[in-house]
């Protein structure tokens, strides 16, 4: 694995920890020699994974919606920085980049990156791994509807297993090594989504 998208927050949150979180995240990404691909901002939980990565040698690459630069404030110390039209677009260039992805804590917009990956991979689009990094047990709610999903058949016990869960940055990226993406029918295309 070369490349893996992060989507996470812009804000820091309320606790160090979750910075921190992003931090070792980086670091683990640069160590394993795996290119960061992210949204492409200096702040928040997405400035801090990125320094991290480029801190330790790693590389990063940014993707970024023209309109975003003045709200994000575009990384300017990035290998790569992708400027892009849309929010759309910014997603599919994430996703024909990164061979996984890694969820750390975020708000609206992570989930919604999230839930069209995760409805990607349901939909049979693509057969790539993607995990929750469950710093300080933030994703525990989210685990829990999704169990709660599936006990009320809104979701197919294969589609819960597809999202990956771990506390640690290393565990994490161990078990995207070994995803065994499940049998999916589809009929449609990716311009069909």
């Amino acid at each position: 694995m070369n490349t893996l998208a992060v989507f996470c927050g812009s804000s820091n949150g309320a606790s160090e920890v979750y910075r921190q979180g992003a931090i070792a995240l980086g670091e683990e990404l640069a160590k394993r020699n795996i290119t960061l691909v992210y949204g492409g901002a200096s702040v928040g939980l997405m400035g801090a994974v990125a320094d991290a990565v480029l801190k330790a040698g790693g590389k990063a690459i940014g993707v970024l919606p023209r309109f975003m630069e003045p709200r994000e404030v575009s990384h300017l110390g990035l290998t790569e920085l992708i400027y892009v039209e849309s929010m759309h677009e910014r997603k599919a260039k994430m996703e024909q980049l990164a061979e996984g992805f890694i969820v750390l804590p975020g708000g609206a917009g992570t989930m919604e990156e999230f839930f069209e990956i995760f409805t990607w991979a349901q939909l049979g689009l693509h057969q790539k791994p993607f995990g929750l990094l469950n710093i300080a047990n933030y994703y525990d709610p989210l685990v829990a509807f999704f169990n709660h999903m599936a006990d009320q058949q809104f979701l197919q016990e294969k589609f819960r297993s597809m999202t990956m869960v771990d506390t640690t940055a290393a565990g994490l990226i161990d078990q995207l090594h070994t995803y065994q993406p499940p049998s999916v029918k589809t009929y449609l295309t990716e311009q069909q989504t």
